[in-house]
Protein backbone atom coordinates (compact mmCIF):
# COMPACT_ATOMS: atom_id res chain seq x y z
CA UNK A 1 0.00 0.00 0.00
CA UNK A 2 0.76 3.61 -1.10
CA UNK A 3 0.57 6.32 1.21
CA UNK A 4 0.52 9.83 -0.27
CA UNK A 5 1.42 12.84 2.57
CA UNK A 6 1.23 17.07 1.60
CA UNK A 7 1.47 18.26 4.93
CA UNK A 8 3.29 17.48 8.27
CA UNK A 9 3.58 13.83 6.53
CA UNK A 10 6.86 14.84 4.19
CA UNK A 11 8.78 15.00 7.28
CA UNK A 12 7.10 13.19 10.53
CA UNK A 13 5.03 10.55 8.75
CA UNK A 14 4.51 8.76 12.60
CA UNK A 15 4.96 5.25 11.05
CA UNK A 16 6.87 2.82 9.88
CA UNK A 17 7.86 2.40 6.03
CA UNK A 18 9.17 0.20 3.59
CA UNK A 19 10.23 3.26 0.80
CA UNK A 20 9.45 6.44 0.00
CA UNK A 21 8.89 8.46 -3.03
CA UNK A 22 8.99 12.19 -3.47
CA UNK A 23 6.28 12.76 -6.65
CA UNK A 24 2.95 14.66 -7.08
CA UNK A 25 -0.88 14.13 -7.47
CA UNK A 26 -2.80 16.07 -10.43
CA UNK A 27 -6.14 17.64 -9.48
CA UNK A 28 -5.80 18.57 -6.07
CA UNK A 29 -4.60 21.98 -4.60
CA UNK A 30 -2.57 22.27 -1.09
CA UNK A 31 -4.67 24.83 1.12
CA UNK A 32 -4.80 26.08 4.38
CA UNK A 33 -8.10 26.17 4.99
CA UNK A 34 -8.59 23.28 7.82
CA UNK A 35 -8.76 24.07 11.31
CA UNK A 36 -6.80 22.04 13.38
CA UNK A 37 -7.76 21.69 17.45
CA UNK A 38 -4.98 19.29 18.50
CA UNK A 39 -2.13 18.77 16.51
CA UNK A 40 -1.22 22.36 15.77
CA UNK A 41 -3.76 24.09 17.92
CA UNK A 42 -6.07 24.27 20.71
CA UNK A 43 -9.95 24.67 22.04
CA UNK A 44 -8.56 28.06 23.67
CA UNK A 45 -6.61 29.06 19.90
CA UNK A 46 -9.88 28.84 18.02
CA UNK A 47 -11.83 30.93 20.31
CA UNK A 48 -8.74 33.36 20.45
CA UNK A 49 -7.75 33.40 16.68
CA UNK A 50 -11.22 32.00 15.25
CA UNK A 51 -9.17 29.13 14.09
CA UNK A 52 -5.83 27.30 14.82
CA UNK A 53 -3.51 25.03 12.94
CA UNK A 54 -4.57 25.61 9.26
CA UNK A 55 -3.54 22.69 6.71
CA UNK A 56 -6.11 20.54 4.08
CA UNK A 57 -5.77 19.75 0.85
CA UNK A 58 -8.47 20.74 -1.51
CA UNK A 59 -10.56 18.93 -3.70
CA UNK A 60 -10.65 18.15 -7.21
CA UNK A 61 -9.49 21.62 -9.38
CA UNK A 62 -8.88 21.19 -12.97
CA UNK A 63 -4.52 21.84 -13.63
CA UNK A 64 -3.83 21.52 -9.52
CA UNK A 65 -1.03 19.80 -8.64
CA UNK A 66 0.46 18.69 -5.19
CA UNK A 67 3.74 17.79 -4.38
CA UNK A 68 4.75 15.53 -1.27
CA UNK A 69 6.07 11.83 -0.70
CA UNK A 70 4.42 8.90 -0.62
CA UNK A 71 5.42 5.81 1.66
CA UNK A 72 4.99 2.31 0.78
CA UNK A 73 4.18 -0.05 3.81
CA UNK A 74 4.36 -3.56 3.32
CA UNK A 75 3.22 -7.06 5.49
CA UNK A 76 2.78 -6.01 9.56
CA UNK A 77 3.73 -1.78 8.54
CA UNK A 78 -0.17 -1.64 6.73
CA UNK A 79 -2.65 -2.65 9.58
CA UNK A 80 -0.34 -0.62 12.00
CA UNK A 81 -0.15 2.73 9.86
CA UNK A 82 -3.92 3.09 8.45
CA UNK A 83 -4.50 2.31 12.32
CA UNK A 84 -2.42 5.42 13.32
CA UNK A 85 -3.13 7.30 10.28
CA UNK A 86 -7.18 6.87 10.42
CA UNK A 87 -6.80 7.87 13.97
CA UNK A 88 -4.55 11.24 13.82
CA UNK A 89 -6.35 12.13 9.76
CA UNK A 90 -10.03 10.79 10.16
CA UNK A 91 -11.14 10.71 13.72
CA UNK A 92 -8.75 13.49 15.09
CA UNK A 93 -8.46 15.60 12.01
CA UNK A 94 -12.01 14.93 10.36
CA UNK A 95 -10.05 14.00 6.90
CA UNK A 96 -11.58 11.59 3.90
CA UNK A 97 -9.71 9.03 2.37
CA UNK A 98 -9.58 8.95 -1.18
CA UNK A 99 -7.28 6.42 -3.90
CA UNK A 100 -5.35 8.86 -6.21
CA UNK A 101 -2.41 8.55 -8.61
CA UNK A 102 0.78 9.39 -7.81
CA UNK A 103 3.89 10.33 -9.94
CA UNK A 104 6.80 9.88 -8.98
CA UNK A 105 9.45 12.55 -9.20
CA UNK A 106 11.87 9.82 -10.14
CA UNK A 107 12.54 10.16 -14.21
CA UNK A 108 12.65 6.08 -13.99
CA UNK A 109 9.30 5.69 -12.96
CA UNK A 110 7.23 3.95 -15.77
CA UNK A 111 3.33 4.75 -14.96
CA UNK A 112 1.41 6.07 -11.78
CA UNK A 113 1.19 4.38 -8.54
CA UNK A 114 -2.11 4.03 -6.83
CA UNK A 115 -1.99 6.00 -3.00
CA UNK A 116 -4.19 6.55 0.11
CA UNK A 117 -4.77 10.34 0.56
CA UNK A 118 -6.54 12.12 3.29
CA UNK A 119 -8.18 15.23 2.43
CA UNK A 120 -10.22 17.79 3.66
CA UNK A 121 -13.51 18.40 2.20
CA UNK A 122 -16.14 21.60 2.71
CA UNK A 123 -18.56 19.20 4.60
CA UNK A 124 -16.01 18.25 7.56
CA UNK A 125 -16.75 20.39 10.91
CA UNK A 126 -13.33 21.26 11.17
CA UNK A 127 -13.50 22.93 7.64
CA UNK A 128 -12.50 26.78 7.73
CA UNK A 129 -12.52 27.72 4.05
CA UNK A 130 -10.75 30.61 2.46
CA UNK A 131 -9.10 33.57 3.80
CA UNK A 132 -6.50 35.91 3.15
CA UNK A 133 -2.90 35.03 3.23
CA UNK A 134 -2.12 37.59 6.15
CA UNK A 135 -4.92 36.65 7.86
CA UNK A 136 -4.16 32.56 7.93
CA UNK A 137 -0.40 33.40 8.43
CA UNK A 138 -1.83 35.81 11.46
CA UNK A 139 -3.59 32.61 13.03
CA UNK A 140 -0.33 30.54 12.37
CA UNK A 141 1.58 32.44 14.52
CA UNK A 142 -1.04 31.78 17.57
CA UNK A 143 -1.63 28.33 16.97
CA UNK A 144 0.26 25.35 18.73
CA UNK A 145 -0.24 21.86 20.28
CA UNK A 146 0.54 18.48 21.03
CA UNK A 147 2.39 18.37 17.96
CA UNK A 148 4.40 21.60 18.02
CA UNK A 149 3.67 25.03 17.03
CA UNK A 150 2.25 25.80 13.59
CA UNK A 151 4.77 28.10 12.37
CA UNK A 152 7.01 25.14 12.46
CA UNK A 153 4.55 23.80 10.37
CA UNK A 154 4.32 25.84 7.46
CA UNK A 155 8.17 26.71 7.38
CA UNK A 156 9.31 22.76 7.78
CA UNK A 157 6.86 22.59 4.38
CA UNK A 158 8.19 25.46 2.34
CA UNK A 159 11.98 23.97 3.34
CA UNK A 160 10.55 21.04 1.99
CA UNK A 161 9.13 22.59 -1.72
CA UNK A 162 12.37 24.54 -1.60
CA UNK A 163 14.85 21.40 -1.83
CA UNK A 164 13.11 18.48 -2.73
CA UNK A 165 10.71 19.82 -5.43
CA UNK A 166 12.46 23.23 -6.53
CA UNK A 167 10.50 22.95 -10.25
CA UNK A 168 7.17 22.95 -8.63
CA UNK A 169 5.15 25.87 -7.69
CA UNK A 170 3.39 26.52 -4.54
CA UNK A 171 1.89 30.39 -4.63
CA UNK A 172 -0.79 29.99 -1.74
CA UNK A 173 2.35 28.16 0.76
CA UNK A 174 4.55 30.25 -0.14
CA UNK A 175 2.38 33.95 0.01
CA UNK A 176 1.80 32.58 3.56
CA UNK A 177 5.62 31.97 4.33
CA UNK A 178 6.49 35.81 2.82
CA UNK A 179 3.42 37.34 5.56
CA UNK A 180 4.34 35.10 8.13
CA UNK A 181 7.88 36.38 7.85
CA UNK A 182 6.83 39.92 7.49
CA UNK A 183 4.53 39.32 10.60
CA UNK A 184 6.72 38.38 12.90
CA UNK A 185 9.37 41.72 13.56
CA UNK A 186 6.35 43.28 14.36
CA UNK A 187 5.03 40.63 16.95
CA UNK A 188 9.18 40.67 18.65
CA UNK A 189 9.05 44.44 18.62
CA UNK A 190 5.96 44.47 19.94
CA UNK A 191 7.19 41.63 22.94
CA UNK A 192 9.85 43.30 23.58
CA UNK A 193 8.37 46.80 24.26
CA UNK A 194 6.25 44.81 26.40
CA UNK A 195 8.72 43.16 28.72
CA UNK A 196 10.41 46.53 29.34
CA UNK A 197 7.22 47.92 30.46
Amino acid sequence: VWIFGYGSLVWRPGFEFTSRKVGFIRGYSRRFWQGDTFHRGSERTVRAAAMAGRGALRGRRRGACTWGVAYEVRGEQIAASLQYLNMREAVLGGYDTKLVKFHPQDKDAEEPILALVYIATPQNPSYLGPASEEDIAAQIIVSSGCAGHNIEYLLRLADFMRYFCPQAEDKHLFSIEEALISILPCLCCTEESLEET
